[in-house]
């Protein structure tokens, strides 16, 4: 019985379908693969996005990391003795009644 040479180079039809069925399958898988990526890629902008603006809410409410310096006296301690000593020298001369005694000393003390 002799060979029976058939197309060469093109497939039958079962060759054609196999292949279609090939690409087919291959175009699906590639698009479903970058769907998920593009999927997951909006999951982790949107958790993002939701973490910061988590973070800006929450930073104004925040204490500053350190205290503020102490404000100093406004006037020293030897400055105010002096001047206490002032107003009682004031007071005992006669100078300052003491309505106006106590009224200095006690701006004074603050």
């Amino acid at each position: 019985m002799p060979l029976r040479r058939g197309r060469i180079g093109r497939p039958g039809l079962l060759g054609a379908m196999a292949r279609t069925a090939v690409v087919a399958g291959t175009a699906t898988a590639t698009s479903n693969a970058i769907n998920n990526r593009a999927a997951r890629r909006s999951a982790e902008h949107q958790a993002y996005a939701d973490q910061q603006q988590a973070y800006t809410q929450q930073a104004p409410a925040q204490q500053p990391a350190y205290a503020p310096p102490p404000t100093p006296p406004t006037t020293e301690p030897e400055d105010m003795v002096g001047k206490l000593k002032q107003l009682s020298e004031l007071h005992s001369a006669g100078a300052l009644s003491d309505a106006e005694f106590a009224a200095a000393k006690a701006q004074l003390l603050g």
